[in-house]
């Protein structure tokens, strides 16, 4: 009996042992795979961090990018000149993106054979090419950049144009595209001012086209109107950059001569008036000949007032046309 108790304990003793050996293996089996889990799991989020550090960079770019484009938008409508315009947006593209040659405004007329190497974009603004913008080396993944942000240059660019545009139609009369009484007057205050402070001549002089009532009359208002542009172009291409003239009024034209006295500007009137005189107009079928009357008066000679010049310049120019006309009367104060 005591041998069978021994024997029973043996086997349950070697039994339990199998028993957890057996548990043991497959405890350390379930925590392999717990580990492998684990890892695959640590792996997983790693790869995971690894991607949104990625996107967060992305994002960043994008961001950095959208920020540019809104600063360089918002720079480029502050201004009103298109060299501005173009030397701002010359230096943000090269530091948002790399640009290892140049990037140059080109006029319409450039003949792009010139520019092989570069990349070229046009500027269309109302279906007309205004210009080109070309950049040389710069990198494939940064064309794309590019485009965008030179649709931002051509917003720029439209501005400016409107404004100029706004600018001559509320300084410039349509008929003769010289300067309207408005601006003129303005600009002629201004240039009397300087020529105080600087103590320059100033000569003033009022132009007038004789007959011009009777080639309206005859011809009709057409006519005139084309006499009245030729004779204003032929003044202007007659006078110098720094000269200025505007219509006064009717057939009336002024033109203020800077830093020129009276004897100058006779001679310069002078010119003016032979000119008109020798031309033969061709105004739509008809051959016709013009002639003008000019008023001439200086300052300082006559006055220090910019509005009495305006005056004794028109009191010659009445002196002239009573005289004959087709001739130039400098202002006297005994006349």
């Amino acid at each position: 009996m005591l041998y069978l108790n021994l024997g029973i304990l043996i086997l349950s003793t070697i039994f339990l042992y199998i028993l957890e050996k057996k548990l043991l293996s497959r405890n350390l089996i379930e925590k392999e795979n717990s580990c492998e889990h684990l890892k695959d799991e640590y792996d997983k989020a790693g790869r995971e961090n690894i991607r949104l550090k990625t996107d967060n960079a992305d994002l960043k770019s994008l961001l950095d990018e959208t920020i540019a484009l809104y600063d360089l938008t918002r720079d480029i409508r502050k201004l009103i000149d298109e060299e501005q315009i173009f030397n701002l947006f010359r230096e943000r593209i090269k530091k948002y993106m790399h640009v290892g040659g140049d990037c140059l405004f080109l006029k319409p007329d450039e003949d792009l054979k010139h520019y092989k190497d570069y990349t070229v974009f046009p500027l269309v603004i109302e279906k007309e090419t205004v210009g080109h913008l070309a950049v040389s080396d710069i990198e494939g993944k940064d064309k794309d950049k590019f485009y965008i942000l030179a649709q931002q240059f051509i917003a720029g660019l439209k501005g400016a144009l409107l404004f100029k545009r706004l600018q001559e139609i509320t300084t410039t009369d349509s008929l003769t595209q010289i300067f309207n009484r408005r601006y003129f007057l303005e600009r002629f205050k201004d240039e009397f001012e300087r020529s105080k402070k600087f103590k320059h001549s100033l000569s003033f002089l009022m132009v007038d086209i004789d007959h011009f009532k009777d080639f309206n009359d005859r011809y009709g208002h057409l006519v005139g109107d084309a006499i009245l542009r030729e004779v204003t172009k032929t003044i202007k291409e007659n006078i110098r950059q720094i000269d200025f003239m505007g219509r006064y009024g009717g057939e009336e034209l002024s033109i203020v001569l800077t830093e020129t006295g009276s004897l100058q500007a006779r001679f310069v009137a002078e010119r003016i008036r032979q000119i008109i005189e020798q031309r033969q107009f061709r105004i739509y079928d008809e051959d016709l000949k013009v002639t003008i009357s000019i008023g001439i008066s200086t300052f300082p000679d006559d006055t220090k007032e910019p509005l009495i010049i305006i005056e004794k310049a028109d009191q010659a120019l009445y002196r002239a046309k009573e005289e004959g006309r087709n001739r130039i009367c400098v202002y006297q104060a005994h006349a």
